[in-house]
């Protein structure tokens, strides 16, 4: 075996190892505030665990099946990057059958909606570039242009009594024409708060003539409780033409209990599918087909499945907000649409350091409000897809002995 050459020809040049790290935006990351609650509480089987944005039923059995039967066949192999043939006519249908058609050419199948949502930003926003957030909102999504190097400005929902609400003219006077990008969430994660049609169309009409680009992460839509035509949230898509200036984000993870699946996929203008495509295969370059065969099982069975989901969650909503607003103390109002109640505990200020105590003197696990934005400290977000609702009883029957023993001391 060779020698070394010389020292000073094998060491290390002095500067490279000095303070190595990542690029600033990704140093400057926030991490998780629901993750460091959570990190808390794991392992520990005395605490009942609301935190993370899922259920704890299993995904229906058609749906796994598909998949063992894809790895039985051998399909292990690459895929399309924007997806099977077969799964985007299949989300096609499924769309149009909610909303005015949507052809198959506009559908981008991917690795998840997290996936999707960074494939939208990378597409659309350059480093410098502002855009506009309506908060509270599940923090990737603002972390995301962050990641990218953009100018992040929020537009904060306004909670009364509970309920939250857009300042509709607060989100016209921050979106200008030098706004690349507006991201909006609804239904919401974490408040529930959902758009009208009439708030969507006023916020397309506004966003065509500043030539603002919008983001619309509608994975939620069908967790909706309020009585529709469709069976579903209004959606941008009810609204738009297909050449607006508009991209929307759906996911398999909560409407067919997927969540561990990894599954989602884009509605995009026609002009940004072929790019779309050479990005994903920069990023995943493909989604796996046997997750795709789930996927096209879920959408087949989707008539027996979501509809028993959302009446499941209705049922749990109606279970457990009750249950909170009765407690002193507590701002709450139901959710219409998504699977979260979010409250506020009047006294209590410091989200991340509530949620904690919850986790350590309760052994009860809720994520913190300012997890969601600096709006939100003081709230408290608990998922209420639980398959079994008492369950979600228990959980208050534990803040509600918390409380009692706070106001004693």
């Amino acid at each position: 075996m060779p020698r070394c050459p010389p020292v000073a020809r094998c060491s290390v040049p002095e500067q490279q190892g000095k303070n190595p790290k990542m690029r600033e935006a990704i140093h400057n990351l926030e991490a998780s505030k629901i993750r460091e609650v959570a990190n808390a509480g794991m392992g520990r089987a005395d605490v009942l665990a609301f935190w993370f944005g899922e259920g704890d039923e299993v995904t229906p059995e058609p749906i796994r099946q598909a998949a063992i039967e894809s790895l039985q066949q051998g399909e292990t192999f690459y895929a399309h990057n924007l997806g099977l043939p077969e799964l985007r006519e299949a989300v096609a249908r499924y769309m149009s059958g909610l909303h005015p058609a949507i052809d198959a050419g506009r559908i981008a199948i991917t690795s998840g909606g997290v996936s999707a949502l960074m494939l939208a930003v990378q597409a659309l926003v350059d480093a410098g570039d502002e855009v506009v957030a309506v908060t509270p909102v599940w923090p990737n999504l603002t972390a995301q242009p962050a990641i990218l190097g953009a100018r992040l400005r929020s537009v904060p929902l306004v909670p009364r009594e509970g309920e939250w609400t857009l300042d509709l003219d607060a989100l016209r006077a921050a979106v200008t024409s030098a706004t690349k990008l507006l991201i909006l969430n609804a239904p919401n994660n974490p408040t529930g708060w959902t758009l009208t049609r009439a708030e969507q169309q006023a916020i397309l009409d506004h966003c065509r003539q500043t030539g603002t680009w919008i983001l619309a992460d509608e994975v939620y839509e069908r967790l909706y409780y309020e009585a529709t035509s469709n069976g579903c949230a209004p959606s941008f898509l009810d609204v738009a033409a297909p050449d607006d200036r508009l991209v929307v984000v759906h996911s398999f993870s909560k409407s067919f209990l997927m969540t561990g699946w990894r599954l989602g996929w884009l509605v995009l203008p026609p002009a940004m599918v072929d790019g779309m495509g050479k990005l994903i295969e920069f990023n995943t370059s493909c989604t796996s087909v046997f997750t795709q065969r789930a996927g096209i099982a879920a959408l087949a069975h989707s008539a027996e499945i979501t509809p028993r989901v959302v009446a499941h969650l209705k049922t749990c909503r109606d279970t457990l907000v009750p249950l909170l607003a009765a407690l002193p103390g507590v701002k709450v109002a139901p959710a219409r649409g998504g699977m979260y109640a979010f409250f506020r505990l009047e006294g209590f200020d410091d989200s991340l350091a509530l949620a904690k105590r919850l986790v350590a003197e309760a052994g009860l696990g809720l994520a913190p409000g300012n997890a969601f934005a600096p709006q939100a400290q003081g709230w408290l977000r608990w998922c209420f897809a639980s398959q079994d609702p008492q369950r979600l009883v228990r959980g208050v029957e534990r803040l509600q002995g918390w409380l009692s023993a706070q106001a004693r001391a």
